[in-house]
């Protein structure tokens, strides 16, 4: 399932297509084997509080969300073989390293994500 990721109170577009992977699988695997995304795209990790970066070939982007979609915390340019989590976090979103960069993004600002047709 595809989703885009708005920022509510800037009205930017965080992430145009984010993956969801909420089944065990899709969540353990991740980025890993990836070579890297565009940087409209994201991986959308329900439920996480928490990730690694142990085996993945670039670094990247870390936005972790509580159960109101609000931003608890933004984890810029998290490189390989690095840990990374936020008390309060349920929804962890990953995107290639720099993305966030143009988006004024914040903790506390509250995240719109709109289910995109397939």
């Amino acid at each position: 399932m595809l989703y885009r990721i708005a920022n509510a109170r800037t009205g930017q577009i965080v992430a145009e297509h984010a993956d969801l992977a909420q089944s065990p699988l899709k969540r353990m695997k991740g980025l890993l084997g990836k070579k890297g995304l565009a940087p409209d795209e994201a991986i959308i990790l329900r439920p996480a509080s928490s990730i690694h970066t142990v085996f993945m070939r670039f670094a990247i982007d870390v936005i972790y969300v509580d159960r109101d979609s609000k931003v608890v915390k933004v984890v810029r340019n998290l490189v390989p073989y690095r840990f990374s989590s936020a008390n309060g976090a349920k929804t962890v979103i990953e995107m290639m390293a720099g993305a966030t960069n143009s988006t004024d993004l914040h903790p506390g600002d509250q995240l719109v994500m709109t289910e995109q047709p397939t």
